[in-house]
């Protein structure tokens, strides 16, 4: 037995922190309870190693990413400094070779470029230089232990054997995934990743779920952690919290997608549709046209959907990051020329006063429509764009990591006031702007309309119609049941 081993009455551990200590896989997951000590008992098996290899005179390393700069100082302070103190004091022989520093320093990322994949399109992206604070145990045989906050440059920078503390609230949890795991995976180092759930969007919930992995999991919520020992009340905790969904997400371990997520993933895979997203599946019908408009770095999306019946199909998703406002016009423009667009809704928000005021002048009054995002205004667009997908009224396309990102990414929130308010998960490549081009299309096409008649300007600025002096006239009927007649 290791002279180190879990039981070892050095430090008290519980029995599930014991468990998680003596399960020396390779590959190791643990779910654990709010207030369960998970940190404390990973934090045991670092020091516990460490330690060991004083002893046997050989160095290892450990790299601790956690959720934030706070949350790596509270590792630090709250459980790697005195666990090691406490091995020092009880192991006194190991003090003849000196006693382990604590250092703080600075881990510097210059500026750089990096690939981003949107679908089958790769940019660059311009990052600029950062700065992250480090909180480290060195160990005179040479064993180091560093905790700092997580990003992928992090990952990347510092290699050994791996802890991923609270990764489901990791921010760019799969970028911080795929730069992490194959530096830890070189040389046969271990890696650990401990959390509670945080929703399904996330690289925890892929890794503590995925079927046939060689992930050895545990799993010990509020119920089982106070069979064994943990020292809290139950009922105190839950009246304390005063929210059932966060309750049941903290502390009972459930995966609460759908409370959080505004969009579910089942509830988005259903509406999924091969045929959805293509243009040359256009029926010549009305449709509904939605635009994101973009602000410095945002994407600029227009959403076009067409009614067939009464379900709206996406016929077209545009989305473009740094374009002019002139370019944003000209794709608009060219939407308008592509299809029969009966109404569309527009985000007037900041920048998007003087969008909207061109593109009323250009295609009319009636059919272009500027819309506020005060926060009523956003919880209606959203609410509509959930009741059209609850009643499988919209077909999106299938098979978009992308579009099922940024629609999965607006939550729920309800504040102490007991308004209900909607946030954007950054975990995304942009601020949900698909989901708002949606949600201003699904709007356009399920709100009542009025009788208009629209007369289109040819090129001699006249209101005389086309060139050729065609008209396109007739009545439209919107999925919602309302009766639009117009010309374009």
């Amino acid at each position: 037995m290791s002279a180190l081993a879990p039981d070892s009455p050095i430090i008290n551990f519980l029995p599930y922190q014991r468990a998680w200590i003596a399960d020396q896989s390779r590959f190791k997951i643990g779910m654990f309870t709010r207030r369960g000590g998970k940190t404390f008992g990973s934090c045991g098996e670092i020091v516990a190693d460490c330690t060991q290899a004083e002893i046997d005179g050989r160095k290892t390393r450990w790299t601790i990413l956690s959720r934030s700069e706070n949350t790596a100082k509270e590792a630090m302070e709250d459980a790697l400094k005195p666990m090691t103190r406490a091995y020092y004091e009880v192991l006194r022989g190991l003090s003849r070779g000196g006693q382990p520093v604590f250092e703080e320093g600075q881990f510097h990322v210059p500026a750089h470029s990096r690939e981003v994949t949107q679908g089958d399109r790769v940019y660059m992206v311009d990052v600029p230089e950062a700065s992250y604070k480090t909180h480290e145990v060195r160990f005179p045989g040479g064993s180091r232990v560093t905790a700092l906050s997580a990003s992928p440059d992090a990952a990347r920078g510092f290699g050994g054997n791996l802890l991923l503390d609270e990764f489901a609230f990791h921010a760019d949890s799969r970028r911080i995934w795929g730069s992490a795991f194959p530096v830890a995976a070189r040389g046969g180092h271990k890696i650990r990743v401990i959390s509670t759930p945080n929703g399904k969007g996330n690289m925890f919930f892929q890794l503590m779920t995925a079927e046939g992995s060689n992930w050895s999991r545990h799993h010990v919520d509020i119920y089982e952690a106070v069979k064994q020992g943990l020292d809290v009340d139950i009922e105190e905790l839950r009246k304390g919290i005063a929210d059932e969904d966060a309750w049941a997400q903290e502390f009972e371990l459930q995966w609460l997608d759908a409370a959080s997520a505004w969009l579910d993933y089942d509830l988005i895979s259903a509406c999924e549709h091969a045929a959805a997203g293509m243009k040359e599946h256009y029926q010549g019908g009305p449709c509904f046209v939605g635009v994101d408009i973009a602000a410095r770095n945002d994407l600029f999306v227009i959403v076009v959907l067409e009614a067939v019946g009464d379900v709206l199909w996406v016929r077209e998703i545009i989305a473009k990051r740094r374009i002019s406002f002139q370019e944003q016009d000209r794709l608009l423009d060219e939407v308008f020329r592509r299809y029969r667009v009966v109404r569309c809704r527009m985000d007037q928000t900041g920048m998007g006063e003087k969008p909207v005021e061109d593109a009323k002048r250009r295609h009319g009054q009636v059919r272009v429509e500027g819309v506020l995002f005060t926060s009523p205004a956003r919880l209606e667009l959203a609410t509509d764009l959930k009741e059209s997908m609850q009643d499988r009224k919209t077909r999106i396309p299938a098979g978009d990591p992308v579009l099922r990102a940024d629609l999965h990414a607006i939550r729920s929130q309800v504040g102490v006031t007991g308004i209900r308010r909607l946030i954007a998960d950054s975990d995304t490549d942009g601020h949900a702007d698909r989901f708002w081009a949606m949600a201003l299309a699904v709007s356009a096409g399920t709100s009542p309309a009025q009788d208009y008649e629209y007369r289109g300007l040819n090129s001699s600025g006249q209101g005389d119609g086309p060139d050729d002096g065609s008209e396109d006239r007739g009545w439209w009927r919107s999925p919602a049941g309302a009766a639009i007649r117009g010309s374009i």
